[in-house]
């Protein structure tokens, strides 16, 4: 599927919330790629270190907060699968989901192909273990992580459960799960 990052960047315009509404401007993958590099701002790895907060600073004086210009579609891909298995996480599509995914969709114009992409994936979500493997270094694992984040409002244990083993999995600092919680509720 070609169109990873359309979707993303359609399923996070769609997403409510003041903290989301600047993807209007910015674009989804931009906005993620913001958030992550914010909530790892300042992070200690689960080491101990200052490794995952060193590793999060831009690498360029030239790139901003919002550069999305590493996100490839393997990694797109790899958000939009996080996004849904975050959907997913609960056992249920509602209604709501449901259209929200088909919404989204429908907005980044993307055709049969992908539509049958979604259906496939709702049918059989990846796993943690799957979204977690090849993921490169704590930017990039932010950057999975705030996409299934901002993907659900985690109001049942199951989505609650699912974002922490998740964050565990990708190994996100839990104060940069905590940041990301604050922005997204807000």
């Amino acid at each position: 599927m070609v169109e990873a990052k359309q979707m993303v960047d359609a399923l996070t315009r769609d997403r409510q919330g003041s903290a989301i509404a600047v993807t209007a401007v910015l674009g989804g993958i931009s906005l993620i790629v913001g958030l992550a590099l914010k909530a790892l701002a300042g992070s200690t790895h689960a080491s101990g270190t200052e490794a995952a907060a060193e590793d999060a600073k831009p690498a360029t004086a030239s790139r901003t907060p919002f550069d999305h210009s590493e996100v490839n579609e393997d990694e797109a891909r790899t958000m939009l699968r996080a996004m849904v298995a975050a959907t997913m996480a609960d056992g249920l599509l509602d209604a709501v989901e449901r259209e929200r995914l088909y919404s989204a969709l429908t907005t980044a114009k993307i055709g049969e192909a992908g539509r049958e992409w979604l259906d496939r994936e709702i049918a059989e979500p990846a796993d943690i273990d799957q979204l977690a493997s090849g993921v490169s270094g704590p930017e990039q694992a932010a950057r999975i992580y705030a996409a299934a984040r901002i993907a659900i409002e985690p109001d049942t244990l199951q989505e609650r459960q699912f974002l922490k083993m998740l964050a565990d999995a990708l190994d996100v600092p839990a104060e940069a799960v905590a940041r990301f919680d604050e922005e997204l509720s807000l």
